[in-house]
């Protein structure tokens, strides 16, 4: 059938691919540098690919082509949705995968939770590991809790079940970019620690806090 379509001259074409970009039906792609209409059963000559070319390659033109495929057009859309949420499930670091928790709320106590629970069992300042200096009066002979930053915010009784009665040390190996293990092995050696805890996410990168020195 003759209808109106889109041509794109790879003369002009740069390849940035914002057409394909453009292109919600999915009719465009770039091949060997250059945007080519790879799917004319997929073109619906409305041209919402024309205003984002930089180089004005792409024009209307009225010639013989297969007929726009709307329901094609749909089962395309599903399949490349259904690639993508796999991929944003499956690749990339495990601690980055986007999760939405959704948890019942349980019915506030009759009576009030002691005071005693929302009290900060806190007891150095800094507590970054790459902050705290490693002669700090609270490490002589202290019991050290080393810490992912994440864990209190997952954790819920974090400070009464792990903060309390240690110094408290924090760090995302993952963001901070740094290697701990010289400035922990200092810390460890210059001030009689008592006892080491360790408090790490379940996901690789959390690995960096398990340093091998303290096994």
């Amino acid at each position: 059938m003759i209808r109106k379509i889109i041509r794109i001259n790879k003369d002009k074409c740069n390849g940035c691919g914002a057409c394909a970009d453009a292109c919600h039906e999915g009719a465009i792609d770039i091949i060997n540098g250059k945007a080519e209409l790879m799917r004319a059963h997929f073109c619906d000559g409305l041209g919402d690919c024309l205003p984002e070319c930089p180089t004005g390659a792409i024009s209307f033109e009225e010639r013989e082509a297969p007929e726009y495929d709307e329901e094609a057009v749909k089962e395309a859309q599903k399949k490349t949705f259904a690639k993508n949420q796999a991929m944003s499930s499956h690749s990339g670091c495990p601690g980055s995968k986007i999760m939405q928790i959704q948890r019942t709320e349980t019915p506030e106590p009759v009576k009030p939770s002691s005071t005693a629970d929302s009290v900060s069992k806190l007891q150095n300042w800094p507590v970054q590991i790459k902050l705290a200096p490693v002669n700090a009066p609270y490490f002589n002979g202290a019991k050290l809790l080393i810490a992912a930053d994440c864990a209190a915010y997952a954790y819920a009784s974090f400070h009464q079940d792990f903060i309390r009665n240690k110094a408290a040390l924090i760090g995302c190996p993952k963001l901070d970019q740094v290697d701990y293990s010289e400035k922990l092995t200092a810390i460890i050696q210059n001030n009689n620690i008592q006892s080491v805890t360790i408090v790490r996410m379940e996901v690789p990168c959390c690995g960096g806090l398990v340093v091998k020195f303290l096994f």
